[in-house]
């Protein structure tokens, strides 16, 4: 079993470092090779995504990403910012289908900023269509405008465009991971107005039908966004476009108690995956050894049962992280009074005595 890490910007290598070190402690035998990507990949070779970088990652059974980006980079050409890795990443691997779980560990009710009764027990899978909508829909640009409101004012311009096969597939993976749940599916869209999001609607209905064990309902984003802060615990697996899973599975994340609780999954049709925390890479905080890694070892968690086939080792990943929670330690981030702060590091070595 081979692993490709690409630690990546600002916090990225403090958290994989952590998540490597938890791996290591099963014992598994697994190969795990590191190379650069994003700013470091810049650094490296003069691009964001390093043909080596890429290859090594098209070879491995999974990929243990940890975040790009740095205010720095941000003069640069758009091709060559630190985030069009991951989009070459998520484009040149497949990885179509995004799983963003968020649970709210019953030690963190407190960490939320909503009511505990609100969040108590919260238990949410959020699936993201990750390879089309208006992140990589064509044409865009920039030009001169021949028509609207200002024609002959510079303009700039994104396509948000969805074909049926894209949309079947991600709705068959939302069904089919809503009947291992409690077989609900809400489907999220804005079908009052855009003809995208309206045919997104119809082919999710009819691939519904074949799935007449799982109950199906329809949201409007706006609501969607709404309900996530007012009764969260109505939703069970939520389908989603591009941008749309985007922003809810960060509205998601706060639920929780913070963004560097959430893991997430990027999957292709032959399971391969790029598992990586949710968060950004944070740069303000970099270096100073207080990031929260729970998040990426979740995520590697989630690489172990995905990818790996190893659903045992998995299980003991998660639990050893309650039992660290339960321990009462801290991150700053989701720190409270009567809990115990703790680094990075530290964080990460709790973990590893848990697995043992």
């Amino acid at each position: 079993m081979k692993i490709a890490v690409l630690p990546g910007d600002g916090i990225g290598t403090e958290i994989v470092a952590e998540a490597v070190k938890v791996l290591n402690a099963l014992d598994l035998g697994l190969e795990m090779e590191q190379a650069p990507v994003g700013g470091a990949g810049y650094e490296a070779s003069g691009h964001p995504l390093p043909p080596a970088t890429l290859k090594l990652a098209k070879e491995a059974d999974a990929v243990l990403f940890g975040a790009v980006g740095d205010w720095k980079y941000d003069t640069l050409d758009r091709p060559l910012r630190p985030e069009q890795a991951i989009l070459g990443l998520r484009k040149e691997l497949g990885l179509f289908a995004n799983f963003r779980p968020a649970i709210c560990y019953e030690q963190l009710v407190g960490a939320s900023s909503l009511k505990p009764e609100l969040i108590a027990g919260l238990d949410i899978l959020i699936i993201r269509e990750l390879t089309g909508d208006i992140y990589f829909g064509q044409p865009r640009g920039r030009r001169t405008a021949t028509d609207g409101h200002f024609p002959g004012a510079e303009e700039a311009f994104d396509t948000m465009r969805y074909s049926r096969p894209e949309i079947e597939r991600i709705a068959h993976v939302a069904f089919q991971a809503a009947q291992k749940r409690s077989k609900r599916v809400t489907s999220v869209d804005k079908a009052n107005v855009l003809e995208t999001f309206q045919f997104w609607k119809d082919v999710v209905t009819e691939v519904g039908k074949q799935y007449p064990d799982v109950a199906l309902d329809h949201m409007y984003v706006d609501n969607a966004a709404m309900q996530l802060v007012k009764a969260p615990k109505k939703f069970d697996v939520v389908v989603t476009g591009n941008m749309f899973g985007d922003i809810l599975s960060d509205e998601a994340a706060m639920l929780t108690g913070s963004i560097g609780m959430l893991p997430s999954a990027s999957l292709n049709d032959k399971k391969q995956g790029l598992y990586e925390p949710s968060h950004g890479s944070a740069p303000d905080i970099a270096g100073k050894g207080i990031a929260n890694p729970l998040a990426t070892i979740l995520s590697a968690a989630m690489m172990l049962r995905f990818s790996l086939a190893q659903p045992e080792a998995a299980d003991r990943v998660e639990n050893a992280v309650k039992a660290v929670l339960a321990e009462g330690l801290r991150t700053p981030d989701i720190y409270s009074e009567g809990t115990t702060k703790v680094g990075t590091r530290e964080m990460g070595e709790a973990v590893v005595k848990a697995l043992k």
